[in-house]
């Protein structure tokens, strides 16, 4: 049997907290590659955390259930501030009796931040992967999280140079999303040029926003494009029930809407088969991208929200949809708020539907940002969990 490079079995421990369904996804594909390296060390590795459906699933010792925390802007964010800081000192106190070897945050930034705080003052390394987009709207707290993390891993790769006049240690090491979009690719499923998808968000407060006017531009895309099929496929049974119960109600107010498919978990296959798509801005965007997905994509937030926000964000490179700022130019044309209606966003797609102006301009950007997102060695995954690998073994055995 392999041992550790104590020469004994060592029994090593990591926290990974993750507040949102994309992190989820990476913190549970981070856990597999971290039980891996351990076993080829022959180290015990328990591994605990906040995390979702993903991370459950991966075995991962879940101390709360992040499922329903993704929530985004000031409004929102009130509305839940006792439940967050329920958990914050729930956690935080758990780490503090457990002091695992590091801690790895993905993202989250509102909670993350302040948890790396209070870990710094315990005394326990911190690895945050998917670094807080602080180039947007936080760069006076670049110093600050140079001071309280160990190490930083970055998956954009104009992200090194963010960190560049920081003593912090940062690291690209690919996105993740490029090994687990080819990794469930099902070769037997086809691109079906009449197939159009619909991805509203993760968020309930996305779909009360986007959905509306992403129905009323089905709806107009019908009239002109009747051979068009159209699909909305949500990330999880709550948001799928809540989108059936929006198009249920706006049918009857606009009967002439077309049908709509809706279906649950199957965003991946629906990204393959899918001709052209409109989405909310997000992770599914930099995920249809690596897929081959052509999109057009915008967001809404509370008009409170939007201008407190301003205040403080700055569109990056001009842009705020993550496609557009990896390739530095417009790949997947974009709406911002009273922009994302049917008028704007239905020239948008006919542009980059099979035939379109647009078309393959879209499909050389996709293969483009898909190559910038990929690690020079191994994979994504594998490198991540190595740097984490890397600073536990720093730490004395338990």
């Amino acid at each position: 049997m392999q041992t550790g490079k104590t020469g004994v079995n060592v029994k090593r421990s990591i926290w990974i907290i993750s507040g949102e369904a994309s992190g989820d996804v990476y913190g549970a594909k981070l856990a597999a590659e971290l039980r891996r390296l351990a076993a080829e060390r022959g180290d015990e590795l328990t591994v605990s955390g906040m995390g979702g459906p993903k991370m459950i699933a991966a075995g991962i010792d879940i101390r709360v259930d992040s499922t329903e925390l993704g929530v985004v802007g000031v409004i929102e964010v009130l509305k839940h501030i006792f439940t967050f800081i329920g958990i914050f000192f729930r956690l935080a106190g758990q780490a503090k009796k457990e002091r695992p070897g590091a801690v790895v945050l993905i993202d989250y930034p509102g909670f993350n931040l302040l948890f790396a705080l209070m870990m710094y003052w315990n005394k326990i390394p911190v690895v945050w992967y998917v670094c807080p987009h602080l180039w947007v709207w936080g760069k006076w707290r670049l110093p600050v999280l140079a001071k309280i993390c160990t190490k930083m891993l970055v998956i954009f790769p104009f992200e090194t140079e963010v960190f560049a006049p920081t003593r912090l240690e940062t690291e690209f090491v690919g996105h993740p999303l490029v090994d687990i979009v080819e990794e469930r690719r099902n070769p037997e499923i086809v691109r079906d040029p009449a197939s159009f998808l619909l991805l509203p968000g993760s968020r309930t407060m996305e779909i009360n926003f986007l959905l509306d006017p992403m129905l009323g531009t089905v709806a107009e895309l019908a009239k002109k494009h009747p051979a068009l099929k159209f699909h909305i496929a949500a990330p999880r049974e709550k948001i799928a029930r809540l989108c059936r119960e929006k198009y249920a109600r706006y049918r009857e107010k606009h009967p002439d809407t077309p049908e709509v498919g809706i279906s649950c978990g199957d965003t991946s296959d629906w990204q393959q088969r899918a001709g052209t798509g409109l989405a909310a801005s997000g992770t599914v965007t930099v995920e249809s991208a690596i897929a081959g997905l052509p999109l057009v994509v915008g967001y809404k937030l509370n008009w409170v929200t939007i201008l407190l926000a301003s205040l403080v964000v700055r569109l990056y490179r001009g842009f705020f949809t993550m496609v557009n700022i990896i390739a530095n130019r417009e790949v997947y044309q974009e709406f911002l708020q009273h922009h994302f209606t049917p008028k704007e966003l239905v020239p948008a797609v006919e542009a980059i539907l099979p035939g379109g102006a647009r078309r393959a301009e879209v499909e050389t950007g996709m293969a483009e940002v898909k190559q910038l997102l990929t690690p020079n060695s191994s994979s994504a995954g594998r490198q991540a969990a190595e740097a984490c690998y890397g600073v536990l073994e720093e730490q004395p055995p338990r």
